[in-house]
């Protein structure tokens, strides 16, 4: 075990392990773009909807139970089925990581717009406010706190599950993880299984990070 641990630590700072095509700096790049891009189209998704039945307070119940349902999704198993309806290409796995993220930013969005006080969105229309002044101008930045969230957990999901791309052929820091078991290399196998948890936790860190300075003026 020990040896093992130290020929990952050889592999983690050898010059040769970061340069290259198969390198880890252009993996990790890959990996980047994949969840960024999977994160931004789940956002696209599921924050409208999110303010939509927060603000209406319709379609609630249809919509969380999608969520639910969205979670219980197999990410592989899905990757599979659309793999084989569409072919090969990055659309599976872009696919199966916004099916991932949707449900964590849907229901953070609507618990945030929820937890919003129903005196001060009264008291917002009392004064003249039209439904969507209030969304906006009311409801939007008391509930964004919870809003972003629900973003950061999304983001740290398809971090930590975007190594499936490997399994179709593609990047990302998965390769190392795939390839490593088709060689029977456990090195390169735990290597990537670390970079991609050093990746989702710094992630978390910044985030979380921004989102307390962002908004410490309200736990003033």
């Amino acid at each position: 075990m020990f040896e093992l641990f130290k020929n990952l630590g050889t592999w983690l700072t050898s010059g040769g392990s970061w340069s290259g095509s198969d390198g880890i700096a252009h993996r990790l790049a890959e990996h980047l773009q994949y969840s960024l891009l999977a994160t931004l189209v789940a956002a696209a998704i599921g924050l409208p909807l999110g303010l939509l039945i927060g603000h209406t307070g319709k379609g609630a119940f249809l919509a969380i139970n999608l969520s639910s349902f969205g979670r219980a999704l197999p990410t592989v198993g899905l990757v599979v089925l659309v793999f084989l309806a569409g072919g090969l290409s990055m659309l599976p796995v872009y696919v199966a990581l916004v099916a991932l993220a949707v449900p964590a930013i849907v229901t953070n969005t609507y618990a945030g717009m929820t937890a919003v006080d129903p005196d001060v969105k009264d008291a917002a229309r009392g004064q003249g406010m039209r439904g969507h002044q209030v969304l906006f101008q009311v409801e939007l930045p008391l509930a964004l706190p919870l809003i972003i969230t629900g973003l950061r957990l999304a983001l740290i999901q398809v971090v930590a599950t975007a190594t499936i791309a490997a399994y179709v052929s593609f990047g990302g820091l998965g390769r190392y993880v795939f390839d490593g078991l088709a060689q029977r290399d456990l090195v390169q196998v735990l290597g990537g299984a670390v970079l991609v948890a050093v990746v989702a936790v710094t992630l978390d860190l910044l985030l979380s990070t921004l989102q307390r300075l962002l908004f410490r003026h309200r736990a003033a």
